[in-house]
């Protein structure tokens, strides 16, 4: 996947002495992240490392026992870690920085209120730090985000543009064995890249040079919130990077004043950049780009799927409108490597692939099944829910997407959604989308454990299948696979 010529640039990922690459004036002072082994609190406590403040935090998974390497790791790297029962917050002097929603039932928040310290939102202090850079890309959409981020830190790395960027995700190419949790680049001060998120309406405190939306549909808001939002983000930038392909971010487009939209589509003429004569590989796609004015170039993506094809497109819009030259990024996203539990293939054994993705809402989904259906072989999905209220929201629209793109050999296996406990409304489950799949015609079995899934998976699997591993908000789902592979 290209993997190896992304490894010489890790130096400059997080952990690796990374105060050389920064200017930003030391500030000294204490934060304290609660949650701070999440995949949007890790890199942003690292860039908040960089710039000479002291890290300490808690996190439930740690209490729990759960994925203690990467617990192993923030030790190894100057972060303090407690346990999440307020035992950390003793000073009015720290900044809390908690993931969401500010509650007092959460004891770090209880802590920090009752001695007076500084509450943030993880939200609020990301886009501080966004809106303080000269220049920034903020990357939002339902799908793609963190492959386009990926794409775009990768391209303007290359180009010797020192880009800070915080992803939501692990980007293979400033990761090593040393360092495999890159979900962040501490570079300098002056150009911020940071995946946006629209699902906590938080996209609304970013202020973008160039705002990127790969495309819009209904995930965690309604569509007439979702339109706010969004057009607000596009509203105040001074380029906006939109997706023709897709009718809601077409609408922003012709929203906008001329010249401020610079559009992409897949096989679209009339767009600034345009992918032509798409062509899968085992492991990526080639295509034809067409850029507005210039002459067609050939392209080659080391990963897969049509999907990319359009991330690639996303990017490659995102740094022209800062410079950047086209033959430089094509240059560059020929080695990009691709993003971790991105259609990541963690294994072959006995002739059965087990592949490890990301995907959780319809679209997500559609991306993957329609790429993996490229090749031939049965697919036996995993899909573990990321909570109780996106089945409810999307029950038809999850219902409709495997059953439409499954065909009749795959099987979908589905342990009840990921539950932390609370007071989520838990009237639809597993099951309600499984009995729906098998009335389209299609085999779906919901059973009570992740554990029951992976033993029915193993007794399923022959030769020429391909397991795929498909959920979020679960790090433990990224160890599953490989034990499943190892089974195998």
């Amino acid at each position: 996947m290209g993997l190896a010529s992304g490894v010489a640039r890790a130096s400059q990922a997080v952990g690796h002495s990374p105060v050389s690459r920064v200017k930003i004036k030391p500030m000294n002072k204490d934060y304290f992240f609660c949650g701070v082994g999440g995949s949007g609190m890790l890199p942003l406590a690292m860039i908040v490392q960089a710039q000479g403040n002291r890290i300490s935090g808690s996190d439930r998974a740690l209490d729990q026992g759960r994925t203690p390497d990467k617990f192993d790791w923030l030790r190894a790297h100057g972060v303090t870690l407690h346990p999440q029962d307020g035992s950390g917050v003793v000073s009015p002097d720290q900044i809390v920085v908690a993931t969401g929603a500010v509650e007092d039932t959460v004891p770090d928040i209880g802590a920090a209120k009752r001695v007076g310290a500084e509450i943030k939102t993880r939200p609020q202090l990301l886009s501080e730090l966004f809106n303080a850079a000269p220049t920034s890309i903020g990357v939002a959409g339902t799908s793609g985000k963190s492959t386009i981020t990926g794409m775009a830190a990768w391209i303007l790395d290359q180009a010797g543009r020192q880009p800070t960027v915080v992803n939501g995700a692990v980007m293979k190419n400033f990761a090593d064995a040393d360092h495999p949790f890159a979900s962040a680049l501490v570079g300098g001060p002056d150009l911020f890249v940071a995946e946006v998120d629209e699902s906590d309406g938080s996209i609304a405190r970013y202020d973008a040079t160039v705002a990127v939306v790969s495309n819009i549909s209904l995930d965690h808001k309604s569509m007439e919130e979702l339109r706010d939002l969004f057009g607000g983000f596009v509203g105040r930038a001074q380029t906006a990077v939109l997706n023709l392909d897709n009718p809601e971010t077409a609408a922003l487009a012709q929203e906008l004043e001329p010249g401020k939209a610079v559009t992409f589509a897949l096989g679209e003429e009339e767009a600034d950049l345009s992918a032509h004569d798409l062509a899968p590989l085992p492991t990526g796609m080639t295509f034809t780009l067409r850029v507005r004015g210039e002459a067609p170039r050939a392209v080659v993506l080391n990963v897969p799927g049509a999907h990319n094809v359009a991330n690639a497109l996303a990017a490659l819009g995102a740094v022209k409108a800062l410079g950047v030259s086209v033959d430089e990024a094509v240059a560059a996203l020929e080695t990009f490597a691709g993003i971790r539990r991105r259609l990541e293939v963690v294994g072959t054994q006995n002739d059965v692939t087990v592949i490890d993705d990301f995907a959780h809402n319809p679209d997500k989904i559609a991306a993957t099944l329609k790429t993996l259906h490229a090749f031939d072989g049965r697919l036996l999905i995993l899909f573990q829910p990321h909570g109780f209220g996106p089945l409810k929201l999307m029950k038809s629209e999850f219902i409709a997407g495997f059953a439409g793109l499954m065909r009749e050999h795959d099987v979908l296996l589905m342990p009840e959604p990921v539950y932390y406990g609370g007071t989520t409304d838990r009237s639809v489950g597993s099951e309600d989308i499984a009995a729906g799949v098998r009335a389209e015609g299609r085999q779906a079995e919901a059973l009570a454990t992740r554990a029951d899934c992976g033993d029915r998976i193993v007794d399923l699997a022959r030769p020429g299948d391909r397991v795929v591993v498909m959920g979020a908000r679960d790090d433990s789902l990224s160890s599953f696979a490989a034990e499943l592979l190892a089974r195998l």
